[in-house]
């Protein structure tokens, strides 16, 4: 304590004049001393009362845990008394017993209570009925809110009262059937006041306030239950199918009566080929009464509906799609037993599902039915039928066989191989008519399977009958190029056994013909397929197939697995879609193997043509006089070894220009072109030597195949074509310096021949002394001669370069240059 007070006392003291507030300094302190002794008062007054109020409630505990020993004790000895137990841990279990039985009792009574109002409440529906029918809905409507309370009760329970929670539903439910019943009769009566089902125009006057009576009371006795169902509705999906309004149900009865008249029994409106009578006759029945409903129920349904969750349900708003909901039952009981009578009769089965398909095709197009939600199409019949009723497999069979037996027949027809001239335009290659019949015959299996509402049956109808048909055509296709092409080989024709006829009908323009059947067949149909791919229908199945695919447990089992849905439509089945979109269809693995089979059949065609030219250029190849003609003979006419194969060209692409595509025979024609200009190139130009009568005569048999060629394909294709083999030509063919003749220019100013045989232009005379071109007439161009083109061709590269450029000669390289200007006997001497 002094060494604390001594530092206080030297922080407060440092100096000298600190002294002067020393009484300042002593007054603090006394004051502070002051307030500690009142806060150390205060806290000993606090624990002593905290001490004194510590022992009461030590003092309290022990009493009460003394009374507590006591009573139990007491507790005890009654319990041992009462139940006669040696133990208190046997009492406690007898006792534990008898309470439990005390509870169950407590329950039973509870249920008896609550039996005793369901009976209540029912006795005063009952008794109300006929007598205040809205009276009668009120207790009604609390046995209904008794249910709906009980039941999320139960489930907390954990099922702890099933039977009584399924014995008050059957009472209600009992007791609505029989409020049903009552209001229905009463409806009866209108309804009979009225002259229905006679078609009406209006509500008579007189009956109008009774008429929107008794329909409201069947509206308010059904309207909780449509309400309850309205709220999971979309969530059930588009196979669900609403309930009826009791109202129209009613309506609908002797509907019913006089259609099972009609179509039941022996009645001859009653045939089991003529499923479109009974189908018709309720579309007219819809037709019919069309303009009443929306007259006389609409408003009363808009009056009833407006402000709920049921007015965006059309079933219920729509008078006329509420009236079809009513008559669905009875056409689904139809179909029910219709179909049971066509057992085993396939043409029947098939007929039937396209004639429904056609009725729920009408009364979506006619009254856009769509009885849940617009936004969610209705199913149908068909879906009924196919699908619920289980005739899907069936009714695929059925027409599975139907197209193979009508593919069958298309291709085995008399006249099926022939090519059909006059199915597509001029300017594209004509396909047999077996590919015309088979793709109408396909397009008619797309237009039976399109109205279906399920996607599955859609894809499977795709898979199992469309895309099976177009293999198979692809195989026999593919057959039959290859019995062509093993047949035209040496050892296929030995293995064949062919004779000289046989042998006959695989040459010329008919072994052509063969291959263009193949070529224009599958052209034709994978144009289709592309064309296809691009429809609609198919573009919206491929996109519903590819969020299928992407969610692996949305492909139903139905159809197989990822892979054999890939092997047979398109490989990009699954995958993600690129940046430019989607990158696949529905047909692009058939489009695949056609496409294959028309380059390789184009490709054969080609080599068939190529083969056959060279073949018949032989004879030309051979010809050794083109050193030696003489210039009054050259020129004048086509040499005589040419004439088999402007034969040949001609036979050839008179049939190719009616049979095949421009497009596809320009391609076929630039490859004929490029065979013939290899062929004179090697065998007659670079081989044999010429003189100016020589080449004059190579450019006359040159330009003849080129006309010819040009008829069929268009003018100077072949020039394109055989551009290189005309540029040699020109090369060989250039004039000495002597045989160049000046063109006088004529009086217009124009030149007159500027052309000469060789389609070179003339330039007039060169000068001795100016082999450049630049004469003393320097206003007059010179043509360049054999030697001075030879002289710079030789030089070198770039000397080579320009004077074929001076020529015009664009495509013939320098190396082909000299190899050309090698062949002239002026420069080879």
């Amino acid at each position: 304590m002094d060494v604390r007070v001594q530092d206080y006392l030297d922080d407060k003291l440092q100096s000298t004049a600190d002294l002067e507030s020393l009484d300042a300094l002593l007054e603090s302190v006394h004051t502070s001393q002051k307030l500690l002794k009142q806060q150390l008062d205060e806290a000993k007054r606090d624990h002593d009362n905290i001490v004194q109020e510590t022992e009461q409630h030590v003092q309290s505990v022990q009493a009460k845990a003394n009374a507590f020993q006591k009573e139990q004790h007491d507790i005890d000895r009654r319990l041992l008394i009462v139940t006669q137990s040696e133990t208190s841990d046997e009492a406690v279990q007898k006792f534990e017993a008898s309470m439990e039985r005390l509870r169950k009792l407590d329950v039973a009574a509870g249920y008896v209570e609550l039996l005793k109002e369901v009976d209540v409440l029912k006795g005063e529906c009952t008794a109300q009925l006929g007598k205040s029918d809205e009276a009668a809905l009120e207790p009604y409507r609390r046995l209904q809110r008794l249910v709906t309370a009980l039941q999320p009760l139960q489930e907390a329970a954990e099922g702890a009262a099933p039977h009584l929670l399924d014995h008050i539903v059957r009472e209600v439910g009992g007791l609505r059937e029989t409020i049903r019943k009552s209001f229905a009769a009463v409806l009866e009566k209108t309804l009979k006041k009225m002259g229905w089902p006679k078609a009406l125009e209006t509500i008579p006057m007189a009956l109008q306030q009774e008429w929107d009576t008794n329909l409201g009371r069947l509206l308010d006795l059904q309207r909780p239950e449509l309400e309850k169902l309205d709220q999971s509705l979309t969530d059930r999906g588009s196979n669900f199918e609403p309930p009826a309004l009791l109202p129209l149900e009613v309506m609908v009865q002797p509907l019913e009566q006089r259609f099972t008249y009609h179509f039941s029994g022996n009645k001859p409106t009653n045939r089991l080929d003529k499923p479109e009578y009974f189908l018709q006759h309720v579309i007219d029945l819809i037709s019919g009464y069309s303009d009443f409903l929306q007259d006389a129920l609409q408003p009363l349904l808009v009056r009833r509906f407006r402000g709920t969750d049921l007015a965006f349900t059309p079933a219920y708003m729509d008078a006329i799609s509420a009236f079809i909901t009513a008559l669905l039952p009875m056409l689904r009981r139809k179909l029910t037993s219709f179909t049971q009578q066509t057992e085993g009769q396939s043409q029947l089965l098939s007929h039937l599902v396209h004639e429904v398909m056609n009725f729920d095709t009408k009364l979506q197009d006619t009254y856009a039915y769509a009885p849940i939600t617009p936004t969610l199409p209705w199913r149908g019949l068909a879906y009924f039928l196919l699908d619920t009723s289980g005739y899907f497999q069936k009714w695929l069979d059925v027409e599975r066989d139907f197209a193979l037996s009508r593919y069958h027949a298309i291709v085995e027809a008399p006249e099926a191989g022939e090519l059909n001239f006059d199915s597509v335009g001029a300017d594209i290659t004509k396909p047999t008519n077996m590919a015309v019949n088979v793709n109408d015959l396909l397009e008619t299996i797309t237009d039976r399977y399109r109205p279906l509402s399920s996607f599955s049956e859609k894809l499977r109808f795709l898979m199992d009958v469309q895309i099976a048909i177009f293999d198979k055509f692809h195989q026999r296709l593919h057959a039959s190029l290859e019995a062509y092409i093993a047949m035209t080989t040496n050892i296929g024709r030995t293995m064949h056994g062919l004779t000289r006829e046989d042998q006959a009908e695989l040459q010329g323009v008919k072994g052509l013909d063969r291959l263009c059947r193949v070529f224009g067949s599958a052209e034709y149909l994978e144009r289709a397929m592309r064309d296809w791919s691009d429809d609609v229908f198919f573009v919206e199945m491929w996109d519903e197939l590819q969020d299928r695919a992407r969610n692996r447990d949305q492909i139903s089992s139905k159809l197989g697995g990822l892979q054999e849905i890939q092997s047979k439509t398109s490989a990009a089945v699954g995958e993600e879609d690129g940046g430019e979109g989607v990158q696949g269809a529905l047909f692009d693995e058939t489009a695949a193997a056609y496409h294959g089979l028309r380059v390789r059949s184009e490709g054969i065609i080609v080599d068939t043509l190529t083969t056959n030219l060279r073949e018949a250029l032989k004879p030309y190849g051979r010809i050794a006089t083109w050193a030696s003609l003489s210039s009054s003979t050259a020129g004048g006419s086509i040499s005589a070894e040419l004439d088999p194969t402007l034969r040949l060209v001609a036979d050839y692409f008179t049939f190719l220009s009616r049979a095949v595509g421009k497009v596809a025979l320009r391609r076929i024609s630039r490859h004929v072109c490029l065979a013939i200009q290899a062929y004179i190139w090697d065998n007659v130009l670079v081989r044999h030597t010429f003189s100016t009568a020589g080449a004059t005569q190579l450019a006359t048999d040159v330009r003849a195949l080129c006309e010819d060629l040009n008829r069929f394909i268009g003018p100077g294709q072949a020039q394109v074509g055989m551009r290189r083999l005309l540029e040699g030509v020109t090369l060989v063919g250039l004039p000495v310096r002597g045989e160049i003749q000046r063109v006088l220019p004529s009086r217009s100013g124009m030149d007159g021949e500027d052309m000469d045989d060789d389609g070179a232009a003339a330039w007039g005379e060169m000068d001795d002394n100016d082999e450049d071109g630049k004469g003393a007439d320097a206003g007059e161009p010179k043509k360049l001669g054999l030697f001075e083109v030879e002289r710079q061709v030789f030089m070198d590269n770039e000397s080579a370069r320009h004077v074929l450029e001076q020529l015009g000669l664009e495509v013939i390289s320098e190396g082909d240059a000299r190899a050309v200007l090698e062949r002239r006997v002026e420069l080879g001497s």
